[in-house]
């Protein structure tokens, strides 16, 4: 990961630079939660919600590790590590995952209401702050999920943060958690929403045809330079993103990034 201090993805596992630490923390810790529901977000996509003993503290942004295999803690097959896609004033956890064929992916969708699974959490500092008065998304597939921890959250404490979210996906059929974003657009008047896809034309007249690049972003923004910007997804698009971001005048300390790899 390029900024400094933020949870690193390599083709084996996910590192975390340093360790947050903030009045009410008192680090990571294992945690046993049970699934209290799950919901379909696209036909792809789905999320489940835990509920933990007690209230668990977390940034909005941060990650934790959902642990299957608790003999064998190295087992990168069935211990992984998911975003928060909920607001940390939720009573809940809520993570969300792209359900392929994997062993993880098997052993998720398996669970069913009411059974119990190790969490470690909180991780990550690709978090937002509410000191940030302007924020923006550059934002491929599933790498919304911790983009909503954020956006929930802003709704929850109603602040008027600045925000600006660029969301690609192949398909109008997996944008996820469209719904939501679409009610936080229209209930804040600060939150400005550009969805894309790239496979074909969208029916929808406000959706874009194509990736986000160059031209739709200097169409859309005229102060990227004054934005905190996050930038989260597989590799390729994050670098991407990146790109995109510094030829339109986004500056370097201000982007943060996030790459997800085995998803």
């Amino acid at each position: 990961m390029e900024y400094p201090g933020e949870c690193v993805y390599n083709k084996k596992q996910r590192v975390v630079l340093f360790s947050l630490t903030r009045k009410g923390f008192s680090g990571m810790q294992e945690i046993r939660a049970k699934l209290i529901e799950r919901l379909k977000r696209t036909p792809t996509v789905e999320s489940f919600r835990f509920l933990p003993p007690q209230k668990q503290p977390f940034l909005p942004g941060q990650f934790l590790q959902v642990i299957f295999d608790e003999a064998q803690r190295e087992n990168r097959e069935l211990n992984k590590y998911l975003s928060l896609s909920c607001s940390p004033q939720r009573d809940y956890l809520e993570v969300t995952k792209r359900i392929s064929d994997s062993a993880f992916s098997r052993k998720l969708a398996g669970l069913q209401k009411g059974e119990a699974v190790l969490l470690k959490l909180p991780m990550g500092n690709c978090v937002f702050k509410e000191e940030y008065p302007k924020i923006g998304f550059l934002i491929g597939g599933i790498g919304i999920t911790p983009v909503i921890s954020i956006l929930e959250y802003i709704a929850d404490k109603k602040l008027t943060t600045d925000v600006e979210l660029f969301y690609s996906n192949r398909t109008e059929d997996e944008i996820a958690f469209k719904q939501e974003i679409d009610a936080w657009q229209r209930q804040n008047p600060a939150i400005k929403v550009f969805y894309t896809v790239t496979d074909c034309r969208p029916k929808d007249e406000q959706c874009f045809f194509g990736v986000i690049d160059k031209n739709l972003f200097q169409q859309k923004t005229c102060d990227a330079q004054e934005r905190r910007l996050f930038i989260f997804g597989p590799p390729r698009m994050v670098e991407a993103m990146k790109s995109v971001a510094l030829e339109v005048g986004c500056r370097q300390q201000n982007i943060m990034t996030e790459n997800f790899i085995g998803y």
